[in-house]
C-alpha cells in the first residue's frame, strides 16, 4: 500500500533539491554530507519529538531508509 503524505511531491522535491544544492555548493564529499544530514536529523528529532516518542520514530525512520535503499 503506498504511503500518503500531507505534503505534495513538489514540496518534497523542492526541499530536497535545496538541500542537495547546499551540499554541492560546499563541495561536501559523501562522508561529510552524510554526517551533516545525520546531525540535522538528530537535531530535528531532539528539538521536535518528545523523548518518549523518539525511539519509535527513529525505528520507523531507519526502516523506511532501509526500504528506500533496496
Amino acid at each position: 500500500m503506498p504511503i500518503l503524505s500531507k505534503y505534495s511531491d513538489q514540496q518534497v522535491e523542492n526541499l530536497v533539491d535545496d538541500l542537495l544544492k547546499t551540499l554541492v555548493a560546499h563541495k561536501a564529499p559523501l562522508d561529510l554530507s552524510l554526517m551533516c544530514l545525520g546531525n540535522t536529523l538528530s537535531h530535528i528529532i531532539n528539538e521536535k519529538v518528545p523523548a518518549a516518542q523518539r525511539q519509535a520514530l527513529i525505528d520507523n525512520f531507519t526502516q523506511a531508509l532501509k526500504d528506500s535503499a533496496k
